[in-house]
């Protein structure tokens, strides 16, 4: 079961973001203009082609995700910012990486957007203390798109997935979110998880604007099960909380304040996939249709219901036929980076067991009584 649930939340990220990828900040009525709905892998926007966003062909959210999978194996131990600060520059920066958007190996530095290229410029460039790297750096997205490995090697311990992603990320920009991301997969490992379990861990971590932002997509996603008539109210519920590009339009500057950091406001897309996985009821691939339809940063917001939904019922609700496809289009094979993983986590989770049967004897020594 496990190495399913790993599996699953794995290629539920990489599917996810390889569906919306194409129409990735259009508007739901353009996207619908174009493709209809977003129900299987489409060509890129601007028509067939072997490069581009399309065919699934997945983006930065997989090759992050993998990266901080391939971190923690081969660290083989929880994280804190030195560590990841330490591993994940040389990863983005000196490693080339094939990316099948442009049919070539290239160092993935490149290909980031400018919050993750800021890993570069504040632990490499401006050698910046990591607890520190995250200071000054917008808020968006970023380091949630690829918090499910913290998720999954604290798998069946949400607490400690928020607390974990915490620390690290902070490193990288400041972003609950990304807590809140890693602790709902991490809950979705456990075998009675549900979509009501994931929605209350969510709500009991997140803290300030992050969950007022679940609070109120959560309600109102909960008046619907079919995604199309969802679209819509979701993203009227968030809009008081991000106040993110409307229309299309992205360069935003210092006209808005949707990306620095506050504690009123949240980023859009942890709390729009939650919004989809009730509304779908946990189904992986209405969870994953909606988002990629939703529009906006679609591709991100799929990879995150996609990461849940893998994680809560296991790779046998993929179609095997995607898994074949996303590996092939992206000259991949994630399947050892999952059986890594779940080694990983078994192994985590018989340190944790031991230090606590440590501890309780600690504790019997200094509850005996005197004497």
């Amino acid at each position: 079961m496990l190495l399913g649930k790993v599996r699953g939340c794995l290629y539920g990220v990489a599917i996810g973001d390889a569906m919306g990828a194409p129409a990735e900040w259009k508007m739901p009525p353009e996207l619908r203009e174009r493709y209809g709905e977003l129900v299987d892998f489409v060509e890129p926007w601007d028509g067939p082609s072997q490069i581009g966003k399309g065919d699934g062909r997945f983006t930065d959210d997989t090759h992050m995700t993998r990266v901080l999978g391939e971190i923690y194996v081969s660290e083989g131990t929880h994280l804190d910012p030195f560590r990841f600060a330490e591993r994940i520059v040389p990863k983005i920066a000196d490693e080339l990486r094939w990316l099948a958007e442009r049919s070539q190996e290239v160092l993935l530095v490149d290909r980031l957007f400018y919050p993750e290229k800021w890993l570069l410029m504040r632990l490499r460039l401006a050698n910046a203390d990591p607890r520190l790297g995250g200071v000054g750096n917008m808020v968006n997205c970023g380091a949630a798109m690829y918090a499910s490995p913290v998720g999954i090697v604290n798998a069946c311990d949400p607490v400690n997935a928020y607390r974990e992603a915490i620390e690290i990320f902070s490193a990288h920009q400041w972003s609950e979110a990304a807590a809140v991301m890693a602790a709902c997969v991490a809950e979705a490992f456990r075998p009675t998880a549900t979509v009501d379990s994931v929605v209350g861990t969510a709500l009991d971590l997140a803290k300030e604007g992050t969950r007022r932002a679940i609070e109120a997509v959560a309600t109102e996603a909960r008046k619907f099960d079919d995604w199309r008539e969802a679209i819509g109210p979701l993203r009227d519920a968030m809009r008081p909380f991000d106040g993110s590009a409307e229309d299309g339009v992205r360069d935003r500057g210092n006209k808005t304040d949707d990306w620095a950091p506050s504690r009123l406001k949240s980023i859009e897309e942890v709390p729009v996939a939650i919004g989809f996985l009730i509304v779908a009821n946990g189904d992986f691939e209405q969870s994953i249709f909606g988002a990629a339809n939703y529009g906006r940063d679609n591709d991100s917001i799929a990879a995150m219901a996609g990461g849940i939904a893998g994680a809560l019922h296991g790779d046998s609700v993929i179609r095997p036929e995607w898994i074949t496809q996303v590996n092939a289009a992206n000259k991949v094979d994630l399947d050892p980076l999952a059986r890594d993983l779940t080694r990983l986590a078994g192994a985590f989770q018989q340190e944790q067991v031991a230090v606590a049967q440590a501890r309780q004897k600690e504790f019997e020594l200094l509850t005996q009584s005197a004497g």
